[in-house]
């Protein structure tokens, strides 16, 4: 499936732990290509950010345009705004250019507290900016600046993220630092650019980013392996869907992965892969133009008998039906 490369408009984190260098790491560690706005560059190291350099707001405006006008991406992702100048030149760019995903991973204050958005901004970014958004991604720390007490409590819980429906946006609430939510917020980015539906996107980079792993000093090697299996069954779940296949590929017996992802995820590894086949099961039903069930059927190993009946039990619904309610025009 052809992608677009994915843009990020944020700040530049000088340590590498947030903003632009954090994005293209994760984008491109996904495999994904990654184009870039800088709106700040901080002067900062391990001790906090001594000083900004707030980047014109004429020129983000003409960076977004040249990127936009030239490579289309479908998927932008929105970090640190400082000034409602800025604000403005990227609502205006967002208008122009209709982008089919927009995430926002606000950030209110850095990792040492420090205060980089004013109350004017916050209201600013709830008229301006959230109604064009898709995804907001904020750690739970800032959230009480986003959500107000009219947005949806219905709440679905999935590996320890709220995602709550709000009057403009879905909401995902992290855990731990802004360097963790950016992580997360990239993640989903990627998903969304391969094709994943929001809640499909959500759930992966939930699991690819789980909630505890920066606070978890001893969990170093166990996340590693976690993020390895994750890596290796989203690259081969086409065409492996076996347990010990990937628990050999990794040097470990099945039974330690299965402990490795039910700490990491609450998931056996079974599970995991499903999901992913899944994901994978339903992006193809809605490429355009769209795949036969066959083509899909021999992309994944599977029959097209096989295929239905491994799709309806997971979901309730036949491919065919999927696909009718998904692309009710073809």
């Amino acid at each position: 499936m052809q992608t677009h490369p994915i843009l990020t408009i944020t700040g530049s984190d000088s340590t590498g732990g947030a903003g632009i260098q954090a994005d293209i790491r994760t984008i491109t560690a996904l495999g994904a290509e990654a184009m870039t706005v800088v709106t700040s560059l901080t002067l900062q190291n391990s001790l906090g950010i001594q000083e900004f350099y707030d980047i014109p707001a004429p020129i983000i405006e003409r960076q977004i345009d040249a990127v936009c006008d030239d490579a289309h991406p479908q998927v932008v992702k929105i970090g640190m705004v400082r000034d409602a100048a800025s604000l403005a030149a990227i609502v205006r760019c967002l208008r122009r250019h209709h982008p089919r995903w927009t995430l926002y991973s606000p950030v209110v204050c850095s990792t040492h507290d420090e205060q980089l958005m004013d109350d004017n901004l916050i209201q600013l970014v709830q008229t301006e900016l959230l109604p064009l958004c898709s995804l907001l991604v904020i750690r739970k720390h800032d959230a009480h600046h986003f959500l107000t007490t009219q947005t949806n409590q219905a709440s679905l819980h999935s590996n320890k993220q709220t995602i709550k429906q709000s009057t403009t946006t879905h909401t995902v609430e992290a855990d731990g630092t802004h360097g963790r939510c950016n992580e997360l917020c990239s993640a989903i980015a990627v998903f969304l650019n391969q094709g994943s539906t929001l809640d499909d996107a959500v759930r992966r980079a939930s699991l690819l980013v789980p909630p505890h792993t920066a606070e978890d000093p001893l969990s170093g090697a166990t996340v590693r392996l976690y993020r390895q299996f994750l890596t290796l069954q989203e690259q081969q779940c086409s065409h492996n869907h076996d347990v010990n296949y990937y628990a050999n590929q990794l040097g470990v017996s099945p039974r330690y992965l299965a402990q490795v992802t039910h700490r990491m995820a609450q998931q056996t590894p079974k599970n995991l892969i499903e999901a992913t086949l899944l994901a994978r099961i339903r992006q193809m039903l809605v490429q355009v133009p769209p795949l036969s069930l066959q083509a899909i059927a021999d992309q994944l190993q599977f029959t097209p008998q096989t295929l239905s009946h491994y799709f309806k039990r997971l979901t309730g619904t036949t491919p065919t039906q999927y696909r009718r309610k998904q692309l009710p025009n073809i």
